[in-house]
């Protein structure tokens, strides 16, 4: 059976991530490791209140998580992550190969890297290994009707 990689998006019980962080986060990679899988990236994304109550929850931790794993073996994850009292909600995306290298560099990079390249692009500094981009925005006056 082909190995996929897979972007795993978690929501996590945010009042057990602050009282055990470690404890919380990493049943992540334990989960995949046990099925088989390999994690390539497992890192907290950003923590934010929920749109609507999930399991009684209003705020949510939410963690990123790329792995490798065979396809026949997600099913038995996806069910292992559902009985967990601390994980409120998963999504998994397959990823295209073509980019699994450049999501997982910047998921390693982290947030800390991204807002550092905003902050240099405010300022028009010039930043490494970041292409420019250069569009053109039009502003077309609204008709009233």
């Amino acid at each position: 059976m082909p190995v996929n990689v897979y972007e795993g998006m978690f929501i996590l019980d945010s009042n057990r991530f602050a009282r055990d962080p470690e404890g919380v986060s990493g049943q992540i990679p334990k989960i995949i490791r046990e099925a088989g899988g390999e994690v390539l990236v497992s890192r907290l994304w950003e923590e934010r209140r929920l749109a609507y109550p999930i399991k009684g929850h209003r705020k949510g931790t939410y963690w990123l998580t790329y792995f490798r794993l065979e396809g026949t073996a997600l099913a038995g994850v996806r069910q292992r992550f559902q009985l967990s009292e601390t994980i409120l909600r998963t999504l998994f995306v397959k990823v295209d190969p073509r980019i699994v290298d450049t999501l997982v560099q910047h998921a390693l990079a982290g947030p800390a890297a991204l807002a550092a390249q905003h902050q240099a692009a405010s300022r028009n500094l010039p930043t490494v290994g970041v292409e420019e981009v250069e569009e053109e925005v039009t502003e077309e006056p609204l008709e009233e009707k």
